[in-house]
């Protein structure tokens, strides 16, 4: 394991912190701004006609309630993928707050104040401007107060979308188990809330008049930093658009590989895994990081660059249990094993399909399979102690975990709990570890580069064979964490470089270093 500092860490990080940083920034105060332009006359129009404000108060609301990954998702047809589907998904987040706020302010000011002002003969724009508006200043910057806190925290997830942002460390640290990673993107995220929260309650409590005197300074501050980093967002036109995963970023057997070995830099944008292979199949990323099995690869007509230097190593998939859960549960090890060697390559791959584009359930895919293979038993519906298994957040641990689950229930008594969809590798091992659950599914490879690390040589000497890796992860794993690598499924689903297949042919790009010639010709 490294033992790299936090400190050192961020100083050896620091410019890419620094940007991601001000994407974050720039994403928060562009979508404050929109959301101010749009909420503050939308909460006016609801305070003079009382009749709108339930159903429009009521929409703002249903819109929060959605949750902000499935929003992103939702935009992404609409808007692509980059800034703008993470702009409009916290645009809608700020608006509740903003809109009500105005609402409530408004609605609130005392009747008096109102009747002196008709009374002194002012018209409805100037009792607005002058009168209702000032009185309701300090409740409407705290819905914008409130909108802002709301904003950095929801900008994390802009990285799913490639829009940047401190989510990148967030969520590559979650999945290469670096907790210096996470602390590098949370930290920061946290300041900025508690700066921005800060700033506005200063102007809440400085009144109207110092907001009137900033009235152009403030929206020209937002709308500025917004436009920086749309502007620095935009990608090079003339060159491949590149989009890897945060996990795939920071890996031996991904950019950092690509850079050291193939001496490959593509200037990726940070993608998740759920989104790019549809943005590649779409044609708003060129090159993307993918899974050798995934049932994408053969949905979207995609074609794997061949790995001419070998940087990815085997990556064969194993259930990972401790020791001491397998004496817990004596029928478990033998009813995992039926598995053993069931599966290959294109088996695997078939079974993702089904999933990834024929939109099959894993319950359905997992029960085929099993009566297809003869292994499928009715469940004996048992009362016995309860095995948890875990996932990680793709498709085909969804379905291994619907295998394993159906196994465990037709040949034992013991009764089943999934916990799937847990992130990346760093929170099912650390599930793992503190019991939380019993077993998952996991990959040799990530085995040894993401939670033993190793030293170069040492990854170069056991990645020669799959049986090699195996036996290595599998004996470090029972002396460092107590816990065993059951019998291989026999697929090995290793990382990928991959285009559309129509893309690569026209470049004559077949491998990786077919890949680093074009960009170099560039």
């Amino acid at each position: 394991m490294s033992g790299q500092s936090f400190w050192q860490f961020v100083l050896e990080q620091h410019e890419k912190l620094l940007s991601q940083v001000l994407q974050h920034l720039g994403l928060t105060f562009l979508s404050l701004f929109l959301a101010i332009l749009v909420g503050l006359p939308l909460g006016i129009l609801i305070a003079r006609r009382r009749k709108l404000s339930s159903p429009i108060l009521g929409i703002a609301g249903i819109l929060q309630t959605i949750p902000s990954i499935a929003l992103l998702g939702f935009m992404i047809p609409a808007f692509g993928i980059g800034a703008t589907p993470a702009i409009v998904a916290l645009l809608i987040y700020a608006l509740l707050p903003i809109v009500r706020n105005t609402y409530t302010g408004i609605t609130e000011v005392n009747p008096t104040v109102i009747e002196a002002a008709k009374a002194m003969g002012m018209n409805p724009k100037q009792m607005l401007f002058k009168v209702e508006l000032p009185l309701a200043m300090p409740v409407i910057i705290a819905g914008i107060r409130t909108a802002a806190v709301i904003n950095v925290g929801v900008a994390t997830l802009a990285s799913f979308v490639a829009a940047g942002g401190l989510g990148e460390f967030i969520f590559g640290g979650i999945s290469l188990n670096n907790t210096n990673m996470i602390l590098a993107g949370a930290i920061p995220a946290a300041l900025l809330a508690v700066l921005l929260d800060q700033i506005i309650a200063v102007l809440q409590k400085s009144g109207y008049q110092l907001l009137r005197k900033l009235k152009y300074i403030v929206p020209v501050l937002l709308l500025s930093i917004g436009i920086i980093y749309l502007i620095t967002s935009v990608s090079d036109t003339n060159k491949l658009k590149a989009g890897f995963t945060p996990e795939f970023m920071g890996r031996q057997d991904g950019d950092l590989g690509l850079r050291s070995v193939y001496g490959l830099n593509v200037h990726p944008v940070i993608v998740s895994d759920a989104i790019m292979y549809k943005a590649a199949y779409e044609k708003e990323l060129d090159l993307i990081s993918g899974y050798s099995t995934d049932g994408r690869i053969k949905a979207f007509d995609l074609y794997v660059l061949g790995d001419d230097k070998k940087i990815f190593p085997p990556y064969f998939a194993a259930p990972i249990i401790k020791t001491k859960t397998l004496e817990k549960f004596p029928e478990l090890e033998k009813t995992l094993n039926l598995l053993s060697a069931k599966f290959n390559d294109s088996i695997m791959t078939d079974l993702n399909y089904k999933s990834d584009y024929l939109n099959q359930t894993p319950e359905k895919i997992a029960k085929d399979f099993l009566i297809k293979i003869n292994l499928y038993k009715n469940p004996r519906k048992g009362n016995s102690q309860t095995v948890k298994i875990g996932s990680k957040i793709f498709g085909e641990q969804y379905i291994l975990t619907e295998i394993y689950k159906m196994l465990i229930e037709g040949y034992t008594d013991y009764k089943v709990e999934t916990k799937t969809g847990l992130g990346g590798t760093k929170i099912c091992f650390d599930a793992l570890m503190n019991d939380a659950i019993d077993f998952y599914p996991e990959y040799t490879g990530t085995g040894l580069l993401v939670l033993l690390k190793p030293s170069q040589k040492k990854i170069k000497e056991v990645s020669k064979s799959p049986e090699k890796t195996f036996l290595y992860v599998n004996s470090e794993f029972q002396k460092q964490y107590g816990i065993e690598w059951l019998k291989p499924l026999g697929f090995n689903n290793s990382y990928a470089l991959m285009m559309r297949r129509k893309q690569a042919e026209e470049l004559k790009i077949k491998n990786i270093s077919d890949l680093k010639n074009y960009m170099d010709s560039k």
